[in-house]
């Protein structure tokens, strides 16, 4: 791909940037719609999380194969078509006439979602050469993902009181379809120069992990933790985990590359993307159904005290970018991790009658750790990574996002108010981590891990062909 310039490089990145906004913002928007949802489609609290949870397990699953697929048949044509089928799931999720349609045009909506995020990636990662401006691009999308999460919540209740839940899924339609017609426009072509072989077993392991621990998860406090449909989705599970350990490690060019997780910010970076989007999602679930089920609160009321959040949230994470740029990722992650638990320290407080100021600190020193935390996930995650491995890394970590959403809605929904000091453990390990996957020793094991993933001999004998 021929050098752009300054000016057409970060209108990519922005066309970039947009089309994560509305995937992330498609996670947390239907949040606030939750309660509509369920007095018009007569659903239940286990069909509102899987209508969460069937769009970011789909993700999950598919972003790895999806980056992959860029690279081999070209990453703006593969970024076009997760866009075009992305705007189809929302028209159609927008009309559904059940819950159970509308989970599986949730599912729709993911897969074309799950072609942008890692697509969209490894377009900016070789956009931008020059490694300062390549970091600085890194954490301002990270940022991005924050912000369209935690717009989610307001926009949402500002769309249900306006035009009903529908609204929050047609939204997406005329911006699609921009990014569509801008990304024809102003995005180049590029293929990897050697495309990484698909891995179908890798593939299915991973779909059957993802799947098997959530439904167990949803689906446990209803059927029985005991019950054998429960017992044989966590046996599943841990099979299926088995197998990729197993598996991916023979494998030429596994889809899931386990040799990352030899450096120490690489595998901390999954488990702070994890933890703090687990954190994310089960605080949204549950403030949601608290402020609209037991305060009485309309969706746009609701949606506007969460306002301080999503507000401090939206001015923070491109700071968090700049500092990560400049300084490296220990800071923002140590706010991150100090305001995550401080919030849900304060929010295991909360009854019926909790004063609305109290209410809005707590969300307001959420929005503070959340708004840190996204930038130095990614710029973590690539850093240190040869650029034709930087769209794999990434999926990685926004696999780990959607896993921790998935886990989040799965945990903290079914926890009840046990979930606030879940979500408090979830801040500890963003704290934690953050302050050991930031220090030389750990600096040292990416080097080493990025060595090994570039030796052309680690391997034995499954077939790749």
């Amino acid at each position: 791909m021929t050098e752009l310039s300054r000016a057409r490089r970060f209108l990519v990145l922005g066309i970039c940037s947009l089309s994560l906004f509305i995937v992330g913002l498609d996670t947390t928007i239907v949040m606030l719609a939750l309660p509509d949802i369920q007095h018009d489609l007569g659903s239940s609290v286990t069909g509102l999380q899987w209508t969460i949870d069937a769009y970011t397990i789909t993700l999950a699953s598919l972003l790895m194969l999806a980056g992959s697929t860029g690279d081999r048949l070209g990453r703006r044509r593969t970024f076009q078509t997760g866009l075009a089928l992305f705007t189809l799931g929302s028209l159609l999720c927008s009309v559904a006439p059940g819950t159970g349609w509308l989970i599986v045009f949730r599912i729709a909506q993911a897969v074309g979602g799950s072609m942008m995020n890692p697509v969209a990636m490894s377009i900016i990662t070789n956009t931008f050469t020059i490694p300062r401006e390549r970091a600085q691009a890194i954490g301002l999308w990270g940022g991005v993902i924050g912000l369209s999460m935690a717009l989610g919540p307001v926009l949402g209740g500002a769309l249900v009181a306006a035009a009903g839940w529908r609204a929050v899924f047609l939204v997406n339609v005329p911006i699609g379809v921009a990014a569509i017609v801008l990304t024809a426009l102003f995005v180049p072509e590029s293929k990897a120069a050697r495309p990484r072989r698909l891995d179908p077993v890798g593939q299915v392991l991973v779909i059957a992990l993802l799947g098997s621990l959530t439904f167990g998860i949803i689906e446990g406090p209803h059927l029985g933790w005991v019950s054998p449909w429960i017992v044989g989705c966590f046996v599943v599970a841990a099979l299926a985990l088995l197998g990729i350990l197993g598996y991916e490690r023979r494998r030429a060019e596994p889809l899931l590359e386990l040799r990352f997780f030899r450096s120490v910010p690489f595998s901390g970076a999954t488990v702070i993307a994890i933890c703090g989007f687990m954190g994310l999602a089960g605080f949204l679930f549950l403030n949601s159904l608290y402020l609209q089920q037991v305060r009485g609160f309309s969706p746009l009321h609701a949606g506007l005290l969460t306002l301080p959040m999503a507000v401090l949230a939206g001015v923070l994470a491109p700071v968090s970018g700049r500092i990560v740029g400049t300084r490296g990722p220990r800071l923002p992650l140590i706010v991150a991790g100090v305001g995550l638990t401080a919030s849900a320290v304060l929010l295991t407080t909360v009854v019926p009658g909790t004063p609305v100021p109290v209410l809005v600190l707590a969300y307001a020193i959420f929005g503070i750790g959340f708004g840190m935390l996204n930038a130095p996930i990614t710029n973590t995650a690539v850093s240190g990574m040869p650029r034709e491995q930087a769209g794999v890394a990434a999926a990685v970590a926004t696999t780990s996002r959607q896993v921790g959403t998935s886990l989040g809605v799965a945990v903290l929904g079914g926890a009840g108010a046990a979930g606030w000091w879940v979500m408090a453990g979830c801040g500890a390990v963003v704290l934690g981590l953050g302050i050991l996957t930031t220090g030389r020793w750990a600096r040292r094991t990416a080097s080493a891990a990025t060595a090994a993933s570039l030796d052309p001999e680690p391997r034995s004998a499954v077939t790749t062909r």
